[in-house]
C-alpha cells in the first residue's frame, strides 16, 4: 500500500504481490520470518478487560443485535470467507475486500499487508486467520523491484512493532472462542484496531472502576442533596467531575472512613485483585484496595496527612540500608515524636536541633 503524491494522508492505492499455497510458502523466503512471528502473536495474553486504559493488545468481539446469529456480523463473514477458501484466487478476492475496507480507515499509513492462513494440527482442524501490517520506511517505499521489496519488508517487520490480528481467539491452549479475536498494535495510533467496524472491546478495569465510583457518588449527591436546583450541588457535581477527569488527584475529604469501606467493598466484590497506588509526599503506596481499612490507614496529625501500614514482616531489596538494623518503637513513641517534630516546625526550628 502506498499513498499518492507526497502526502501521507492522501489518497492510497494497493498493489498484490504474491497470494501462495501452502506448499509454495514452505520454499518462500517469508517462512523463515513469518513462522516465528505466528508463533509470538498465539503467544500473546490479554484480557477481555485489560488492566490498563492503554495496552497494546486486547480482546475483540463480533457485534451482532440481541436475537441474530453470528452470521450477521460483516467483518465475521468475511474473517469466514478468508478461512474456508477453496483456493489462491478465491482466497485472493477475500483478501482484497478486507484490504479496500482497510485503506478506508482514518491515518491508514502506507505498508506491507499480510494475511495467512495457519493450523495447529495437533489441536484443530480448522486453521488461524492471521492479519499482519508493517508500516514501510522511507527509504523502502522507493523501493519499486518486487523481489527485493520483499527482502526489504521483511527487514522493516523485524525492526518495528508489527500489528496483527488473530481469528479466533484462543483464551487457552485446546480452546477456540468464535466471537472473539486478538488484536496487537503495540503504536499509539488506534486505525488498526477502527478499521473493523463491527467489532467491539470491553471497558477496561480503570474506566469499570471509575464508572463504579461516579455512580457511586451519583447515589451520594442524591441522597445529600434532595433539591436539584439548590445551587451548592451545582457547585459539587461540578467539582467532583474535574476531579474525576483529572490525571493528578488530590484527596476531597468528602466521606467518612465508614462510607469509604462500603463503597470500596462493592467494588472489591467483583474485582478482589485491584489495586491501590497513591503518594504522599514524595513517597510511593502501592497495595491492594481490599487492603484500605486493613492494613493501610489513613489519618491526620496536626493538619498533616499519615499513612499507616501494618504487616507481619519486612523486605528489603538491592543494596543494604542501616534502616534494616532498626528495633522498631512502640506506636506511641513514634506518635509523641512526629508531635514534637511539628510543634518544632511551627517554631521554626528543625527536627534535630536540641
Amino acid at each position: 500500500m502506498r499513498s499518492e503524491g507526497t502526502d501521507p494522508d492522501g489518497p492510497k492505492k494497493y498493489k498484490h504481490y504474491q497470494t501462495l499455497t501452502h506448499e509454495e510458502y514452505q520454499d518462500s523466503e517469508l517462512r523463515t520470518f513469518l513462522d516465528s512471528e505466528f508463533k509470538r502473536i498465539a503467544k500473546r495474553k490479554a484480557e477481555v478487560n485489560p488492566a490498563a486504559e492503554q495496552v497494546p493488545t486486547k480482546i475483540g468481539r463480533f457485534i451482532v443485535e440481541p436475537g441474530h446469529e453470528l452470521t450477521s456480523n460483516p467483518n465475521y463473514n468475511l474473517f469466514q470467507r478468508l478461512r474456508t477458501a477453496a483456493d489462491k484466487n478465491e482466497f485472493h478476492h477475500s483478501a482484497d475486500d478486507l484490504l479496500r475496507i482497510y485503506m478506508d480507515t482514518n491515518a491508514v499509513r502506507g505498508g506491507a499487508f499480510i494475511l495467512a492462513l495457519g493450523k495447529l494440527n495437533e489441536l484443530f482442524d480448522e486453521p488461524f486467520l492471521f492479519l499482519l501490517k508493517c508500516d514501510f520506511e522511507s527509504n523502502i517505499a522507493r523501493i519499486s523491484d518486487e523481489k527485493s521489496l520483499i527482502s526489504h519488508v521483511e527487514m522493516a517487520i523485524s525492526a518495528r512493532n508489527i500489528k496483527s490480528i488473530q481469528y479466533p481467539h484462543m483464551p487457552e491452549e485446546g480452546m477456540l472462542e468464535e466471537w472473539e479475536l486478538k488484536i496487537h498494535q503495540a503504536s499509539h495510533a488506534r486505525y488498526f484496531e477502527e478499521f473493523l467496524k463491527y467489532v467491539t472491546y470491553e471497558k477496561s478495569k480503570p474506566e469499570i472502576v471509575n464508572e463504579q465510583v461516579m455512580g457511586l457518588v451519583h447515589q451520594f449527591m442524591e441522597d445529600k442533596w434532595q433539591d436539584s436546583q439548590v445551587e451548592e450541588r451545582r457547585q459539587e457535581e461540578q467539582q467532583l467531575e474535574v476531579w474525576a477527569a483529572s490525571e493528578k488527584r488530590e484527596l476531597q475529604e468528602k466521606w467518612a472512613h465508614e462510607h469509604v469501606l462500603e463503597a470500596a467493598a462493592q467494588i472489591i466484590e467483583h474485582q478482589p485483585e485491584l489495586e491501590l497506588k497513591f503518594k504522599l509526599g514524595d513517597v510511593a503506596v502501592k497495595g491492594l484496595m481490599a487492603d484500605y481499612g486493613e492494613s493501610i490507614h489513613i489519618a491526620r496529625m496536626n493538619g498533616r496527612y499519615v499513612v499507616l501500614i501494618e504487616g507481619e514482616s519486612f523486605q528489603f531489596d538491592r543494596g543494604v540500608s542501616p534502616i534494616e538494623l532498626l528495633h522498631p518503637e512502640d506506636l506511641g513513641d513514634v506518635l509523641r515524636r512526629m508531635e514534637q517534630n511539628a510543634r518544632k516546625a511551627d517554631d521554626g526550628e528543625t527536627p534535630w536541633d536540641e
